[in-house]
């Protein structure tokens, strides 16, 4: 039997090599295009998770110095409406120490937690995020291990507190500035 190929002819064992032959090249083609595909989807989910990470850990230094120049502060007295240096009301405390970090903060506490959008559950605080208290009147900055850095009120001074049963009652939300 021959078949025609192209202008040639061909016997018919000749016929099915040159048919299986492109057959699998075109398989093996498929195959590579598929392939190659899958490696630059890794790679974009890979370069994803690059950045996020880079983020993630731009924001964590931030974080540590702000938490660093907040505890510098500790002794400082509190002033109503002051930003430092020298003396501080609560978000006037925060705003500084993360300002010196290199980040931007509203002035007041109700601003802050409305402007800053990471939100963070209290289970989830990490040192640096901003704590917000009694119906977003007061804000301190968490500093690890169950503690936050704070300027309580008129006639207090700066001061490292436990986070205890009445912050947990009045607490009302956090957020991760620097993200």
């Amino acid at each position: 039997m021959t078949v025609t190929a192209g202008g040639a002819i061909l016997h018919a064992p000749t016929a099915q090599a040159a048919t299986t032959e492109s057959a699998s090249t075109s398989a093996s083609t498929s195959a590579s295009t598929t392939k190659a595909a899958a490696t630059a989807g890794a790679s974009k989910t890979t370069s994803a998770a690059a950045l996020r990470a880079a983020k993630v850990a731009r924001q964590k230094a931030k974080a540590g110095k702000a938490v660093a120049v907040a505890k510098k502060q500790v002794g400082d007295p509190y002033r109503y409406g002051a930003t430092g240096p020298g003396s501080f009301d609560c978000s006037g405390l925060v705003q500084y120490a993360w300002k010196k970090a290199g980040v931007k903060l509203p002035r007041v506490a109700a601003s802050q937690f409305a402007r800053i959008r990471n939100k963070v559950s209290w289970r989830n605080l990490q040192p640096g995020d901003l704590m917000f208290f009694r119906g977003l009147g007061h804000v301190g900055m968490y500093v690890g291990k169950g503690k936050m850095v704070h300027s309580p009120r008129t006639g207090e001074r700066v001061r490292i507190d436990k986070l205890g049963g009445w912050r947990r009652a009045s607490f009302v939300g956090a957020v991760r500035p620097g993200m």
